[in-house]
């Protein structure tokens, strides 16, 4: 195999993986939960 067709393999392999790892990293991100107390005062208006 020439040069240039393993190297051309080798970086669609890195492009691939590198896309598979960035979709796997913003697909496990949890949600940001805000808790707030709330003064139970402003509940009986």
């Amino acid at each position: 195999m020439p040069r240039s067709l393993v190297a051309l393999i080798v970086v669609l392999v890195v492009l691939v993986g590198g896309l598979f790892v960035l979709a796997g990293r913003s697909s496990e991100k949890e949600p940001v939960r805000m808790e707030k107390v709330v003064p139970l005062e402003n509940l009986t208006n």
